[in-house]
């Protein structure tokens, strides 16, 4: 997922984008409370927010952000243990609040609670079809058995298969897939969409290219009896 981290102490920021991006997260990092100001029309899964920050704090960011209408879901960040503190950012329309130090595990199962809850779900697993994607473990299986999928192949699908019928351009996926400093070719998505449908060959849906659009997860239309095979695919999700 794509996250925004504003955190201006640079040692913490760089162990919490290194962590994030090795479970699969495209992370970017803004150290200055007015130049992240600049980026919050942007479209990111998660924001990241300090407190404490030079130029414009946290609060300042957060409450912008809800002033303008955005529903991102925002986890503060800060060293200062006050309940009034939690209370003031939980009224401006904070999410969650974590308080420094923490643990890693901490974090990723606050940022899982925060994704799945913006996306509707209620657990970590995330089912589509025939296909469980485990958001904790950073897995997932095709009836049940194990794909080997990396990271990036893993985010990809999670971010498609939550969303089946919904039409993805090629812009959007790359921004949250990638981060600057990766340097992404033009045909980057291309190779991992291709690299899916190879390792989904079994899957019951398909990963479509609509020309000058983008990509779109299709479901496959139940088999009637006594139908034979090639049935058409269909947009909504199976139950």
């Amino acid at each position: 997922m794509r996250i925004l981290l504003v955190e201006d102490t640079a040692d913490v920021a760089e162990a919490i984008v290194t962590h994030l991006n090795r479970i699969g997260h495209t992370v970017e990092w803004e150290s200055n409370g007015a130049h992240a100001s600049r980026r919050l029309s942007e479209s990111y899964d998660l924001l990241i927010l300090d407190v404490m920050l030079p130029q414009q704090d946290g609060f300042s960011l957060l409450q912008q952000l809800r002033t303008r209408g955005h529903h991102t879901p925002v986890l503060m960040l800060t060293a200062c243990a006050e309940v009034e503190e939690r209370v003031r950012a939980l009224d401006l329309g904070a999410d969650d609040y974590l308080v420094k130090p923490f643990d890693f595990r901490e974090l990723d199962a606050r940022i899982r609670v925060l994704l799945r809850r913006s996306g509707g779900e209620s657990t970590n697993l995330l089912h589509c079809a025939n296909l469980s994607i485990d958001r904790k473990s950073r897995s997932a299986t095709l009836d049940g058995q194990p794909i080997e999928l990396t990271r990036r192949e893993v985010t990809l699908l999670e971010i498609i298969a939550a969303r089946p019928g919904r039409i993805f351009n090629k812009d959007e996926l790359m921004d949250r897939l990638f981060t600057v400093d990766d340097n992404p070719s033009a045909n980057s998505v291309e190779q991992y969409v291709a690299r899916l449908r190879k390792k989904l060959a079994a899957a019951a849906f398909e990963i479509r290219t609509l020309r000058g659009l983008g990509y779109q997860l299709v479901l496959h239309a139940p088999a009637e009896p006594g139908a034979g095979a090639g049935t058409a695919a269909h947009t909504s999700p199976l139950h």
